[in-house]
């Protein structure tokens, strides 16, 4: 074995996330994530960092089948159930959170410290959504007043499955 320290670097190939698998998008088709820069001579492309999925049509409709066929244990798993699952995702999220401020600072053309801000806030932001599971009903639901002797009560709970295209 050779002691060299000019290897070449590994880089990572994303799939996308359906139905609890990684498969690569049905067009086969990817992306490259490239380092950001203003260089007017390159033209707004930097150094390669990786290949990232194209999702075609077909599987935004993979993942919205997939997602309708989970929604019912989702939704049948208590409030707590599912603040726990969010809980557990920022934990993970918390744990590899030196990988991500590397790869946003590289990706977005940002300071280490501003990095680190961006994935702060988007841990946080997992564990405030965990912590509201089990009290959105409390605040938005309740009992409202009828005319008559009749009960009319509120109770929020999830009904659909939402689709999100991130950038």
């Amino acid at each position: 074995m050779s002691d060299r320290s000019d290897r070449l670097s590994v880089f990572k190939t994303y799939k996308l996330y359906v139905g609890g698998k990684f498969p690569r998008s049905e067009s086969g088709r990817v992306y490259e994530v490239t380092t950001r820069t203003s260089a007017a001579d390159a033209a707004g492309k930097g150094n390669w960092l990786a290949n990232a999925p194209q999702a075609s049509r077909k599987d935004a409709r993979d993942a919205v089948v997939a997602a309708r066929k989970a929604f019912a244990g989702w939704s049948g798993a208590t409030a707590y159930n599912r603040g726990q699952v969010l809980y557990r995702v920022a934990e993970m999220l918390e744990g590899r959170r030196e990988q991500f401020v590397r790869e946003v600072a590289d990706a977005e053309g940002l300071s280490k410290s501003k990095a680190a801000a961006v994935v702060d806030a988007t841990v946080d932001r997992w564990v405030w959504y965990a912590g509201w599971t089990d009290k959105i009903a409390q605040v938005t639901g309740g009992a409202n007043p009828v005319a008559g002797p009749f009960f009319n009560l509120s109770s929020p709970e999830p009904t659909g499955v939402v689709a999100v295209l991130a950038p």
